[in-house]
This record gives C-alpha cells, sequence and structure tokens, in this order.
C-alpha cells in the first residue's frame, strides 16, 4: 500500500531527525479529511525532486509535524516533455491535464488556438487556470511524482511559436499529417514539446507558423482522438522509446 503523499513548500532543512510542519490547505485536507493520525508514516516532497519519509508526530486543525526519518533526491526526467495543450470545452481541460501529470509531462502550456471552442478571458481565465494548476497538483500527489509539473499562463499561437523553435525535438499532432510520430528519433537528453490542436482542428495559419520554426506534423494512426487524450497517447508513445520507460 502506497503510503500517504503530501507537498510542503520546501524540503531544504529537512534531515534525518528534523521536524517538518505542513500547514495550510494540505495539513487540513490530512487531517480532517483523510484522518491522519499520529503514528502513521507519510511521504513528504517539494515537488522539485527532494522527498522525505517520516512519522506523524503531532496534528492539529490545520497543521501537522513529522518527524524525518530519511531524505531522498531524484534528478529532473529526461528527456522532459512539455504539451501545448489547446483550450477544450467543458471539463476536458482538467482531464487532460491530470493524465499528462499522470504520465510524467514537465509542463503544460493552455493555448487559445483559433478553433478552441473554449474561450479564457478576464476573471475565467483567472479561474481556469487555478482549476488546471490545482488539478495537475492534485494529480501529482497522486502519481507520487517528486517532480512537480508547472501549468504555465494561457499562450498565443506566437508564443507557442516561440516555445517551439527552443525545444529539442517538437511535434505537431495533426490528422492529415504523413508523417508518424514513431518513426522520429527522441533523444534520451534535453525537451521535446507537443502540440495537442482543439476541437475544430488546426488552421493552415498556425500549422504554417509551427512548421516554420521547425516542429514537426505527425500522425498517431488511423485514428482521430479527442483533444483531451490525445496528449496522452502522443507522450507515451514518445516516453516508451527512451529511458525514462525503458
Amino acid at each position: 500500500m502506497s503510503l500517504p503523499f503530501h507537498l510542503v513548500p520546501s524540503l531544504a532543512d529537512a534531515s534525518e531527525g528534523a521536524v517538518v510542519s505542513v500547514e495550510g490547505d494540505e495539513a487540513h485536507h490530512a487531517v480532517a479529511v483523510r484522518r491522519l493520525r499520529v503514528g502513521e508514516e507519510v511521504v513528504l516532497t517539494d515537488g522539485v525532486g527532494t522527498s522525505a519519509r517520516g512519522l506523524v508526530s503531532s496534528t492539529g486543525r490545520r497543521v501537522f509535524e513529522v518527524t524525518v526519518s530519511s531524505v531522498s533526491s531524484a534528478p529532473a526526467p529526461s528527456p522532459s516533455v512539455v504539451v501545448v495543450q489547446a483550450l477544450p470545452k467543458g471539463d476536458r481541460g482538467e482531464l487532460a491535464v491530470e493524465m499528462l501529470t499522470e504520465v510524467g509531462v514537465e509542463s503544460i502550456v493552455p493555448w487559445a488556438a483559433a478553433r478552441s471552442v473554449a474561450v479564457w478571458r478576464a476573471e475565467r481565465a483567472a479561474k481556469s487556470l487555478a482549476r488546471w494548476r490545482s488539478t495537475a497538483r492534485e494529480a501529482a500527489k497522486q502519481a507520487r511524482r517528486s517532480w512537480f509539473p508547472a501549468v504555465e499562463e494561457m499562450a498565443r499561437t506566437s508564443d507557442v511559436a516561440a516555445l517551439l523553435s527552443s525545444v529539442d525535438l517538437a511535434v505537431v499532432l495533426h490528422e492529415e499529417a504523413a508523417t508518424p510520430l514513431t518513426s522520429l528519433e527522441v533523444s534520451a537528453t534535453g525537451m521535446v514539446a507537443v502540440v495537442v490542436g482543439p476541437e475544430g482542428g488546426l488552421t493552415d495559419e498556425e500549422l504554417a507558423a509551427f512548421v516554420a520554426v521547425g516542429a514537426h506534423p505527425v500522425r498517431l494512426g488511423a485514428e482521430v482522438l479527442r483533444t483531451s487524450t490525445a496528449g496522452v497517447a502522443a507522450v507515451s508513445a514518445l516516453l516508451a522509446r527512451t529511458p525514462r520507460w525503458g
């Protein structure tokens, strides 16, 4: 059985025998909802590679303390994967974020594509971004990740093109592409970017902008996947060909 897994702001001072406090909503959920008890073993992580195991030594309404028994560090995943996710309708955005986090991406970029059904503006944009970030955080805990993914600010097409120009391998999922995704060589290091278009598909202008900076239009297979599931299928296919899934 997996141990309870909790995110803390920092483990910089954590060492064997040290006491780490977990506070706020994280502690409230553990103590009030999950009924965490003194003597229970847990794992804490800072989300940037460091984890600590220990026993709960005290609990309060919105706080609990852990006496550390061991500390470990995990290297950053390589290659790292960033997914540019066009804004889908309804709650499919959170579904995409959840699955992408569980499969191991390092960064998720919400993209306001020309044919995106959903539109993020003003207050709705802030709330939607907050939901994506909350979803990623909870999914990372569920997946027991030492490195939590970043959910970036919403990007425009020009921002996406700039990002694609800076990575080692950029692919754009497109149902009419002649090149299969699995035909591309994936390095064991560096950064890979995957662009997932909206329900209505990419415009010719968007595709041209991405190809102009070196991105490869690719297809996954004969089937056309939903925008909320295409990203996780593509990332899985890529990671299966790297040491990360070796």
